[in-house]
């Protein structure tokens, strides 16, 4: 299971936002052509944030059917399982690189799939990660 891309929560929370902000909007084209290029993968922990975030953190939140059919569109890409060989790889990743744990998830995911980028606006732009790099889109 091989793509080219990881994406990260935050490029799918930007997609479906229905914020009025013009930076926001204008992440939320970025996001959604970047989806749109259909070459991308991610992992149950993204899923996770994606649904805990759109239905209940977001100041109006995505209604539940919207959320559900993000993550059925989502579900056709490969998807990296929450195992305990990823716990242990997310731990020696977050030592190596002084990540937090769930950055580090997020970088063991991206390696298990084998991409060359990972999208995300958390962690250091530009920042290689055993030879997954971080590139944040949203920046100019």
């Amino acid at each position: 299971m091989t793509t080219a891309v990881f994406i990260d929560t935050n490029i799918i929370l930007y997609s479906v936002t229905t914020s009025e902000i013009p930076k926001e909007i204008e992440k939320k084209w970025l996001a959604r052509s970047l989806l749109e290029r259909k070459n991308f993968g991610l992992s149950v922990q993204v899923l996770q944030e994606f649904w805990v975030n759109a239905t209940g953190k977001f100041k109006e939140p995505l209604p539940r059917d919207m959320a559900k059919e993000t993550i059925a569109f989502l579900e056709q890409y490969p998807i990296i399982d929450n195992t305990p060989e990823l716990f242990h790889e997310a731990l020696r990743i977050q030592e190596r690189f002084q990540l937090s744990f769930w950055d580090a998830n997020i970088v063991a995911a991206a390696l298990k799939l084998k991409v060359h980028t990972l999208y995300s606006e958390d962690l250091n732009h530009e920042q290689d990660y055993e030879g997954v790099r971080v590139i944040n889109p949203f920046i100019p």
